[in-house]
């Protein structure tokens, strides 16, 4: 009678810890060469996505629907490092593992949701190329200002709702086991992994959100580019069919830095054992690099941008000129 007790007291306890430990870059040689590299990835996004967002902000050439979403991009990606890698350097570097339950779930929501908006910015850009090429005599009338706006807006509202909902679905758990989150953050999976009541529903709503942030997106990018090379074959110029792919290189680029690195890490991980710390150095350069190499990649690759920054250049130097020219007022006395 007494065990019978003993178990409705345990399987009715909810158990919410105030702390998670995370146990991630374990027994690695030399992982500090690691952080260093980080501190300089995150140096080097902030100066990049930081120059691309001045220059856009400044150039008013550049103060197109296109470009906003190249805006939007650089954001993302300002935004998505500053959510992951300042806290990686604090909790590994300084030894900080323990976190506590709220600030988790935030940490959660904050990476999740900033690598989901950098891969629905990339398909918001597919369709910009899309109309452009297919229909480029309708361009302006179709890709507007507003209709970009209403995109944008879209996607953040509507995957500030899915992820919201999937984070807050994890304060639904009981944790009474082990309260170490095998990752370098507090990763979705592995905090579940710790319940110890029922997370078919918690798995369900990130299988979906799998679906929402890697699936979607990469069938409708390629969709759209198979619309494009139909496009592009009945044109009878080759002029014009590398003109309009030139237009396309940018984006193609972006997309093969950002779901490449998703897809070898995933179908590895399902194919063949990978050891842990190789995984979790894995996944966080498919967080960091993408966010790293785009406004690089945006500004040696789009004559646009390589025009602004001349012009940005020319007009900084004339600025300069006249404030040295000017006459100083207070350079003449009066006798």
């Amino acid at each position: 009678m007494t065990e019978d007790k003993t178990t409705t007291m345990f399987n009715n306890t909810f158990v919410r810890p105030a702390k998670f430990y995370l146990s991630g870059f374990s027994n690695i040689p030399h992982i500090r060469y690691f952080y260093a590299f980080l501190c300089f990835v995150y140096i080097m996004t902030v100066l990049g996505n930081g120059f691309l967002l001045s220059l856009i902000s400044l150039v008013k050439t550049l103060h197109t629907p296109k470009y906003m979403i190249v805006f939007n991009m650089a954001l993302t990606d300002l935004c998505g490092s500053t959510a992951l890698i300042p806290k990686v350097l604090d909790t590994f570097l300084f030894d900080r593992r323990y976190i506590l339950y709220d600030a988790c779930l935030s940490y959660m929501f904050f990476v999740i949701f900033f690598a989901s908006v950098q891969s629905w910015t990339l398909v918001t850009m597919a369709y910009d190329r899309l109309i452009a090429i297919c229909f480029p005599l309708r361009y302006h009338s179709i890709v507007t200002e507003q209709s970009i706006t209403a995109i944008l807006l879209f996607v953040w509202i509507f995957l500030v709702s899915v992820i919201a909902t999937m984070v807050g679905l994890v304060n639904r758990l009981s944790f009474c086991r082990s309260l170490v989150v095998n990752s370098f953050f507090c990763d979705h999976g592995p905090v579940c992994r710790l319940a110890c009541n029922d997370t078919s529903l918690n798995y369900n709503m990130a299988s979906a959100l799998v679906a929402i942030l890697i699936i979607i997106p990469l069938i409708f990018i390629i969709a759209t580019y198979v619309c494009i090379f139909i496009a592009l074959s009945r044109t009878t110029s080759r002029e014009e069919r590398l003109r309009a792919l030139k237009t396309c290189t940018s984006h193609l680029i972006l997309v093969v830095i950002f779901f490449l690195p998703i897809g070898i890490t995933n179908i590895a991980a399902m194919t063949s054992y990978i050891d842990p710390n190789a995984r979790m150095i894995n996944s966080t350069l498919t967080h960091t690099i993408p966010a790293l190499l785009d406004p690089i990649v945006y500004a040696l690759k789009t004559e646009e941008v390589m025009n602004a920054v001349k012009k940005l250049c020319k007009r900084t130097y004339l600025n300069r000129m006249k404030a040295k020219t000017r006459p100083c007022n207070h350079c003449c006395i009066k006798s």
